[in-house]
């Protein structure tokens, strides 16, 4: 099988193509900037041909459509929206609107613009399935402490635009899925955080795989429960 991984060069993302290329898959990361790649390097020894690493700016048009040229070659399997920031945590009266602009730039239009790109590529795959990391923290319901606004907006718009996608590209028989990865120890996670990246990305990797059409457009968490909107 071929996934292609955004934000591939740390935490979460790098985890996911470690286990990845453990199982024999084959990985196209893409990375934000040449210097990131270097962590993957030797995973790129290690694995041969199996891994590609391509640089990608989530929020450039030019740059998407560079990366879609590159993968679009080969029919791809799983697509993971995994590029994400963590934008500002501060009260709204001390919001800096550039730092939102920028967030919701990465978190949810970033992964409309990749899903978009790569269409052609996802429509003629064996797997067909799309799946964006998101947070709890875009539920509405469970939305009770306040703050984290650039984090919290972004993510609960790019919850509606999966909704829609799963929608709209149901006939195609592409299966799209919203995944909470947990409180990780990850650079944007923090040292306090209790899960590591193994546990939740070997979670999301088991919702993933069970994915089909019936799932389509719904959330979990890594351990596959459902979250409330």
């Amino acid at each position: 099988m071929r996934y292609v991984i955004t934000g591939a060069s740390r935490g979460i993302g790098f985890e996911f193509v470690q286990q990845l290329l453990r199982r024999g898959e084959t990985v196209d990361a893409g990375v934000r900037a040449p210097e990131m790649a270097r962590r993957l390097e030797p995973l790129l020894h290690e694995s041969g041909n199996r891994l590609r690493i391509h640089p990608l700016d989530v929020t450039q048009a030019d740059s998407v459509k560079a990366f879609a040229a590159n993968i679009c070659r080969e029919p791809v399997d799983v697509l993971i929206n995994n590029a994400g920031v963590q934008g500002q945590w501060v009260g709204l009266h001390e919001l800096d609107y550039a730092d939102l602009e920028r967030t919701f730039a990465v978190n949810a239009l970033g992964p409309l613009r990749i899903t978009s790109a790569l269409l052609p590529a996802l429509r003629h795959g064996l797997g067909r399935k799309v799946a964006h990391v998101t947070s709890r923290m875009g539920s509405l319901s469970s939305n009770t402490e306040g703050g984290a606004y650039a984090y919290r907006m972004s993510k609960a718009a790019l919850n509606m635009g999966v909704r829609s996608m799963a929608n709209d590209l149901r006939r195609d028989g592409l299966a799209f899925v919203l995944l909470h990865p947990g409180w990780v120890r990850t650079d944007m996670g923090g040292a306090d955080a209790p899960l590591p990246p193994r546990d939740s990305v070997s979670g999301m990797l088991r919702v993933i795989d069970g994915l089909s059409l019936e799932h389509s457009g719904r959330f979990f968490d890594y351990e596959g429960t459902e979250v409330p909107w």
